[in-house]
């Protein structure tokens, strides 16, 4: 039997199994909705559907690989052409997905091979280090600290962002595990529904910290030296102040010294500001405007708060969030790279939610998870240690038959690197 018909089978048992238990997604009979079936990996949208009973008939019956619905409200969501679909709006949508950021444990899982020269690493690059090609085939995995990261930045947009700068409620966002690498975010208010592309770009750039502009934040030479940025400042100019505040404060020695290098900054810079930093702390804790360092003119100050902006801002997919059109995984069904649940997490439960070893059943992603063991054949060259409900699995080599539990061998399935035997 084929993994893509083993599969289907596995999902479509899920789906019957489990119907009550899938979310409707509000204003349902507005949505487009899509799928990616396992036969042939094109996706299948402009579907609309008047009620879920509907919806979840013909998802028990096809078994996809993917699910997906629109943040875009329309009056004819099963119009095949969009222009006709009468746009009514649509919910913002923010995607945090390590596969689109650096992240240090990629340098330990993630599995590279270049198709020119057949050399091969790990870590995350788009160009072969020997033979310079650009065709590069990778294997992307997960671990607890890349979802880690992930879940820091989703954090970080609601309560360094959307909430004290936008506003937003509570009861406005709907937060999800993608069931992979990442978490979605969907906000659900008809003022931010009426936003444009543009302005959608907008609010991108400002919580990424793209094109800031430090003159009019407050950064300016005089004849009295460099006026700062303050905590009595609004928007980024606090934001700023306070995290450098932060890191002089809760950073030892090395902990400084590794930042500033990553900032940009020179040695004899970096020198120059460990020797004035308990003064410079000073400067900031008493809000005072003049901000002294040997060395430091306006030049060297841009960089250093470039390098400030980068540990603030969030990493998302840009185009996700402004595109509104935008097609989202629905909650409730299943991510074909991993077999794992796009899992809907309340406000007050993301803090402690942890998708490779959740211990509150109703909140697990991890659907199959089973005691019982299966015999699957490794068909990747290298396969990664995989760490799963607090157990290790792999690493693999091509050519090995393992005998893994049940919700494994299904996580393998999945990301194509093993076949059923």
């Amino acid at each position: 039997m084929s993994n893509s018909t083993y599969l289907k089978r596995i999902f479509q048992s899920y789906y019957k199994e489990n119907k009550s238990k899938i979310p409707a997604v509000n204003t349902f009979d507005k949505r487009e909705f899509a799928i990616i079936p396992w036969e042939k990996e094109i996706m299948i949208r402009h579907m609309g559907f008047t009620n879920q009973d509907d919806f979840l008939r013909y998802v028990i019956g096809q078994g996809p690989k993917h699910i997906y619905s629109s943040g875009s409200l329309y009056l004819q969501p099963d119009n095949q052409n969009m222009e006709q679909k009468q746009y009514q709006g649509c919910d913002l949508i923010v995607d945090i997905d390590v596969d689109h950021f650096y992240t240090p444990c990629k340098d330990n899982h993630d599995v590279w091979y270049c198709k020119e020269c057949g050399k091969s690493g790990k870590g995350m690059l788009n160009k072969c280090p020997d033979c310079k090609s650009t065709k590069i085939e990778s294997v992307s995995w997960i671990c607890e600290n890349c979802l880690k990261i992930a879940k820091n930045e989703i954090k970080k947009l609601i309560f360094d962002f959307l909430i004290p700068d936008f506003g937003i409620k509570e009861e406005q966002m709907k937060i999800a595990f993608s069931g992979h690498r990442g978490y979605h975010l969907k906000i659900e208010e008809d003022r931010i529904r009426s936003l444009s592309s543009d302005c959608r770009r907008e609010i991108v750039d400002y919580v990424s910290g793209k094109n800031l502009s430090y003159d009019i934040l407050g950064l300016k030479e005089s004849s009295s030296g460099i006026y700062g940025l303050t905590k009595d400042g609004l928007g980024w100019a606090q934001k700023i102040a306070k995290k450098t505040e932060e890191n002089l404060t809760k950073s030892d020695d090395n902990e400084l010294v590794l930042k500033l290098n990553n900032y940009g900054l020179s040695q004899n810079q970096v020198k120059s500001f460990m020797n004035y930093k308990d003064d410079f702390l000073q400067i900031l804790i008493n809000n005072k405007r003049i901000w002294s360092i040997e060395g430091f003119g306006l030049t060297t100050w841009k960089t250093f708060l470039n390098g400030i902006v980068r540990e603030i801002g969030v990493e998302l997919d840009e185009p996700v969030t402004i595109d509104i059109h935008r097609l989202i995984r629905y909650p409730g069904s299943l991510h074909g790279k991993t077999g794992f649940k796009v899992q809907e997490i309340q406000f007050n439960e993301l803090e402690d939610f942890n998708p490779l070893t959740e211990n509150n059943e109703k909140k697990d992603p991890i659907v199959f998870y089973s005691k019982k063991t299966q015999k699957i054949e490794i068909v990747e060259q290298e396969v990664p240690a995989t760490k799963i409900k607090d157990e290790t699995f792999g690493p693999y080599k091509k050519g090995e038959i393992i005998d893994v539990p049940h919700h494994m061998a299904i996580f393998l399935l999945c990301k194509n690197v093993a076949k059923t035997i």
